[in-house]
């Protein structure tokens, strides 16, 4: 089922969502004094609408670089007689006081506002007039809530010295919120009295304390008949605390891991409280002691135990204390303990770092709070796909997308999760996943690129992206990707892993793709970029990969592009390639990508005039005889004096060498070429080479192109007879065999 889910499209609902907030003046809104945005007042959106509206909204400022904020966005949801909200989820620095000030009309029901660090006390006051409807809040990690600006003196010269202090608010309680049943304060600061907020809620059934140091929770008691729910992650814990746990008698989910780097814990788990919890915590089904350390031996050898067979349940648990269970936890959270090693395990789901069923557990459960416990998590599940395989790829796939665009801007998990991708998308994997996941995929790689200029992410995304079908894969973001791969190259300071696969995609970016898209690059300063790399490798004189992909993804990139070509002779290309031959006259594939490159500037004919120079012509009738690359370098430089020599003898304005002399020598170069060589070239157009049939004024030029066409359809013609056909070749080849100008050995090859 979950390969179904990841491959069936988008709902019309999303798809429409999207296109609204992408579009928000041409659909819902108009611009009022070119700024604000203003709702149409024909529209009413009810809260199933309004609800996904805002939380996509704050996805896309969240994961798409792309997508503009708008100043006044939550001012469209001001009166809820046109648009009602009901369950929202904000996030980060995304909303600020006046945001929820806009909204407090409304009658919200569920209100998450997870690490608002923007949100000061002015936002406690708008949570008050939420407080008859409101059932569940969150204000995980906002830990700017309680504070409030105060102005000393309040005199206005004064001010200029002492900038505002921030000062605790200490008389906010949950006061008339009446039917608040949920509540997340989350690494809330300290100096709030927890207990003094808490106390006028009547029937809390989920608290989460998770960060927050208490010595005395006795207050909780005041909930032993309502609260179902308890999260006290990273608090320090003693005796007291336990007492007062185990009177929680209805509790279903109780929660006291801790992450074991975070700070010294004097509290230890023993057999004893594992007793205690089970045997007054009759309710519970899920239970989470991750990152403690066991004082005493809790398990049971099963030397008797048949190896491989494990069960689930309580009376053969290996763990003694859950023995006692009456039935196997929902979920149990062993994650960075010793128990999670052991063979009967009473539970559906095991958070733990012993196998990936568990490891993926882990990520699933901590991702939203605790990223510093799921880049653990990813670095483990990282190991499993680079040693072993993974069997569940799909859900490891997403579990790190959702990571990766939940922490943004968290180096750990950037590192790891980037990492992690790289594996989970290689090769062996392929089969298994949707377009719709590899786009997902592509989407956060791209992300993490913009976000961080660190270099182990760069590199990990750039490798990733290795793992696509390139160009066709990335073409729904062809702009984004090119720009970013740029402004990679263009850094002043580079690794040179990264730059080596950074020109590697950029050349596979320009291969085989249209057009248009190649104009565009070329408008991003491609082409600069490229030839900056050849003249720093050249100051060093060194040829490597990164020289000979530089000089390919040129030749890519001019191929039928007019507005390239120029801007190569612009940017003195012609000079980097004279450079380049005298300072690597041996490298073959070299010598092939810049004649390559070469053969595309010759083809336009504004530009050929300034190849008319007598050092060119030289250079060009030398490499006539050149064996590199089989025939490649003599048969490209033949294709650019042919179409030079295709502008007649008066466009020949220079005395040494003779036209006549260099014609001779490209006849003898194309007689001596092997009719069946296999070719290190791909054609998409025959446009250029079928130009120079029709003509009498260079027979040599006729004859170059009539070889070319031969070859290739005799060498691969599945491949390049369509192609011929398909571009009028067949009547142009009719008339080269009647022509008189034509020499007998090209009107042969011709018929």
């Amino acid at each position: 089922s979950l390969k179904m889910a990841s491959d069936s499209p988008e709902s019309l609902m999303t798809l429409c969502t999207d296109y609204c907030l992408r579009n928000l003046e041409g659909t819902l809104c108009y611009l009022l004094d070119n700024e604000t945005l203003r709702l149409h007042p024909d529209i009413f959106l009810p809260s199933e609408i309004c609800d996904k509206l805002v939380n996509e909204y704050v996805e896309l400022v969240k994961t798409d670089s792309i997508f503009e904020p708008h100043e006044s966005f939550f001012t469209l949801f001001s009166d809820p007689r046109s648009t009602r909200l009901a369950r929202i989820h904000l996030r980060e620095q995304i909303v600020q006081d006046q945001d929820l000030e806009a909204i407090r009309k409304q009658d919200l029901v569920e209100l998450y506002l997870t690490n608002c660090e923007k949100l000061t006390a002015k936002s406690l006051q708008t949570l008050v007039s939420f407080s008859h409807t409101l059932i569940s809040l969150s204000l995980f990690g906002c830990c700017n809530i309680f504070y409030e600006e105060e102005n000393p003196g309040g005199c206005e010269d004064d001010c200029l010295v002492n900038p505002t202090r921030q000062v605790l608010v200490k008389d906010f309680t949950f006061e008339g919120f009446r039917r608040l049943r949920f509540l997340n304060l989350g690494r809330l600061i300290e100096g709030v009295n927890v207990e003094t907020l808490l106390r006028p809620l009547a029937s809390l059934a989920a608290l989460d304390l998770s960060g927050i140091q208490l010595n005395d929770v006795g207050f909780l008691t005041q909930w032993k008949d309502t609260l179902v729910s308890l999260v006290l992650y990273n608090m320090d814990l003693s005796e007291e605390h336990i007492q007062v746990i185990a009177q929680l008698r209805k509790l279903r989910h109780l929660d006291i891991s801790r992450d074991h780097l975070s700070s010294y814990y004097k509290f230890k788990l023993t057999r004893r409280v594992l007793n205690l919890f089970v045997e007054h915590l009759v309710n519970l089904t899920s239970l989470d002691i991750s990152g403690h350390t066991m004082l005493e031996n809790c398990t049971i050898p099963n030397m008797e135990e048949k190896m491989g067979q494990t069960s689930i349940e309580p009376a053969k648990s290996s763990i003694a204390p859950f023995r006692g269970l009456k039935r196997p936890l929902q979920f149990l959270g062993l994650f960075e303990t010793s128990l999670c090693r052991l063979t009967h395990i009473p539970a559906y789901k095991v958070s733990g770092d012993k196998n990936e069923e568990q490891v993926l557990n882990a990520i699933e459960a901590y991702t939203e709070h605790r990223p510093e416990i799921t880049s653990r998590a990813i670095n483990l599940l990282f190991d499993i796909a680079r040693i072993e395989r993974c069997s569940q790829l799909l859900r490891a796939l997403q579990l790190v997308i959702t990571a990766l665009k939940c922490h943004k801007d968290d180096k750990n998990i950037q590192v790891t999760g980037s990492a992690a991708l790289f594996y989970l998308t290689n090769s062996e994997y392929r089969m298994e996943q949707s377009v719709k996941l590899r786009r997902q995929v592509i989407q956060v790689v791209l992300n993490g690129m913009e976000s961080y200029q660190e270099v182990t992410v760069q590199r990990n995304c750039c490798l990733t992206l290795c793992n696509f079908s390139i160009p066709e894969e990335l073409e729904f973001q062809y702009r984004r990707v090119n720009e970013l791969l740029l402004n990679i190259l263009n850094q002043s300071r580079q690794d040179e892993s990264i730059q080596r696969i950074a020109v590697h995609l950029c050349n596979a970016l320009v291969c085989q793709v249209d057009n248009d898209h190649k104009e565009a690059v070329g408008k991003m300063g491609f082409v600069m970029t490229m030839l900056k790399l050849i003249q720093k490798k050249l100051a060093d004189k060194t040829c490597d990969q990164v020289m000979e992909f530089s000089w390919s993804a040129l030749w890519n990139i001019t191929d039928e592009t007019p507005d390239n070509c120029e801007m190569f002779l612009n940017y003195s290309g012609m000079k980097l390639f004279l450079e380049c031959l005298k300072e690597f006259p041996e490298k073959q594939e070299l010598h092939r990508n810049m004649l390559g490159l070469l053969g595309n500037v010759a083809e336009v004919k504004e530009l050929r005039p300034q190849l008319m120079t007598s050092q060119f012509i030289s250079v060009f009738s030398n490499l006539l005889e050149s064996k590199a690359d089989g025939i490649e370098v003599s048969y490209n430089a033949c294709g650019v004096l042919s179409h030079i020599m295709f502008d007649g003898p008066e466009a020949w304005g220079i005395c040494e060498p003779h036209r006549e002399e260099v014609v001779k020598r490209m006849w003898a170069a194309i007689q001596s070429w092997d009719i069946n060589s296999r070719r290190n070239i791909n054609y998409r157009s025959f446009e250029p080479i079928l130009r120079l049939l029709p003509q009498g004024i260079s027979p040599v030029s006729q004859h170059w192109a009539t070889w070319a066409l031969y070859n290739l359809v005799s060498v691969y013609p599945d491949k390049y007879c369509p192609l011929l056909i398909k571009e009028g070749g067949i009547p142009l080849l009719k008339d080269v065999i009647k022509m008189g100008s034509a020499r007998q050995e090209t009107k042969e090859m011709a018929r």
